[in-house]
């Protein structure tokens, strides 16, 4: 009798299991994506992609993925798991920042029957993990099972910004992009990217990042991920602490360098010693314990923080300690001379005579090589000066731009001996321009010069010849 209630209650604990499985893979979304991708070396031509992704629905009727499964999206449809039937989607929301979207799909009989995936908490190393979604080399659902391995700031691929990340040792492959990562049921994180050229090392967008992405976007805008807008030094080497009189049992980090719109807050300056945030102590080495025996970029307290909060820090200002509290202002765009990847918009350009003349932008630093002289921009810090750096993008070949078509990715930083702070007022200064030459300038002196009388006279041929409808982006044309 006793093996018979053993078997019976085996049985009920199978069936159980197997329906939560089943509600599980319920939710689980396969994304197919038609995108626009923009041409950054012919700003004016774009191509068409196809490619697909996963996704998982969470509460609200809402389908969560990666921001590079829909960037440049132009149409988007979603298949349930077990079904054929496909249905339109489209982005609710996005976060190119930290690589998550969320979708939502008019035809509510698309969620009928779904019980929405719930979300967790950050996971622990070694604590077992299962991903899902539908990668290449099938069509059907895909579960691969894992452990955390660690989990620390790493690079996000996608917009090139440093977040927390979680490691797992789970297959990651193309198309997981965007599926859950779940642990006891629930998502703790999200796929997000490989190491390629190794074995077993993917990465998640971990689910508190997740969840500051959907507290941030409850008012109906997206704030953003903040950034303090300074440049640190670890102070690991002793000599560095006597120079500034740091008692050798006390830890933190140096500022170099403030960005200028955050200095001009004041509360913090350079030479400031940070010793600690949120009453977190700072290591020599910048990072903070988030949890015991467990360490990260102090960035991760700063990262929890919604925009317009603040974060206390502790400081060493000419050897006294102060506090100091900062308002969360800017994203890492306010703060870069050089923005951080584009998507969901087309580049901005503009043609004079076959000059060809648009912003610098990480899009253009990715493709091809040889652009050394140009990443040295992508280092540096915007003034009220300049504020975006604009390059000759291209010179369009004819009778008058004869021996200027090697010039080609070549920064400008002067029109007629006259700076200019940004892209809109180097497009303002060329068309109001009313004399007979136009002479632009890099920093080094070497000049090129355009006869203002033959650009206007040519513009529309040299346009017809190269096929090219409009001879600036849609939005200096909203201008007009």
């Amino acid at each position: 009798m006793r093996l018979l209630w053993v078997t019976i209650l085996l049985s009920i604990t199978l069936i159980a299991q197997n329906n939560i499985d089943y509600q599980t893979k319920q939710a689980i979304v396969k994304i197919y994506t038609v995108s626009k991708v923009p041409n950054y070396q012919e700003p004016w031509n774009s191509s068409a992609r196809r490619s697909s992704g996963s996704g998982a629905i969470i509460e609200g009727n809402r389908i969560l993925t990666n921001a590079h499964v829909v960037a440049n999206e132009t149409f988007i449809e979603v298949q349930r798991y077990g079904e054929r039937k496909r249905y339109i989607a489209k982005v609710l929301s996005v976060s190119h920042q930290a690589d998550m979207a969320l979708l939502e799909v008019e035809e509510k009989s698309f969620f009928k029957g779904i019980t929405p995936l719930s979300l967790g908490e950050l996971p622990k190393i070694e604590q077992k993990i299962v991903v899902y979604g539908f990668p290449l080399g099938g069509n059907t659902l895909s579960a691969t099972s894992g452990v955390v391995s660690r989990i620390e700031h790493h690079r996000y691929a996608h917009s090139g910004e440093s977040f927390l990340t979680v490691q797992v040792d789970a297959a990651v492959n193309p198309g997981n992009s965007g599926g859950p990562a779940l642990s006891n049921g629930k998502i703790v994180g999200v796929v997000m990217q490989n190491l390629s050229k190794s074995q077993s090392i993917g990465y998640i967008v971990p689910v508190n990042m997740v969840k500051h992405f959907l507290t941030d976007i409850k008012d109906g805008r997206y704030d953003g991920f903040a950034d303090l807008g300074l440049t640190i030094q670890k102070m690991q080497n002793p000599t560095i602490k006597k120079f500034y009189h740091v008692d050798e049992n006390t830890t933190g980090v140096l500022v170099d360098n403030l960005v200028y719109t955050a200095s001009e807050n004041g509360t913090i300056k350079t030479d400031d010693i940070i010793t600690a945030i949120n009453d977190h102590i700072i290591e020599d080495d910048g990072t903070v314990a988030y949890r015991p025996y467990e360490y990260s970029s102090y960035n991760y307290f700063i990262d929890q923080a919604q925009m317009g909060e603040q974060v206390k820090l502790n400081i060493l200002r000419d050897q006294k300690p102060i506090e100091v509290n900062v308002t969360l202002e800017h994203t890492a765009d306010d703060l870069l001379l050089v923005k951080t990847k584009e998507y969901d918009v087309m580049p901005r350009y503009f043609i004079y005579g076959g000059y060809v003349f648009s912003p610098l932008s990480r899009n253009l630093l990715a493709i091809g090589s040889n652009k050394i002289p140009l990443r040295y921009y992508a280092t540096q810090w915007p003034t009220q000066e300049k504020k975006e750096v604009v390059v000759l993008l291209k010179v369009l070949a004819s009778d008058i731009s004869r021996g200027n078509y090697g010039f080609n990715l070549w920064p400008i930083e002067k029109i007629n001996g006259k700076t200019f702070d940004s892209f809109k007022t180097f497009y303002e200064m060329v068309e109001s321009f009313d004399g007979e030459y136009l002479v632009l300038e890099d920093i080094d002196g070497v000049k090129i010069i355009i006869s203002r009388k033959e650009a206007l006279d040519k513009q529309a041929s040299i346009l017809k010849k190269y096929n090219i409808e409009f001879d600036r982006s849609v939005d200096l044309r909203a201008k007009e």
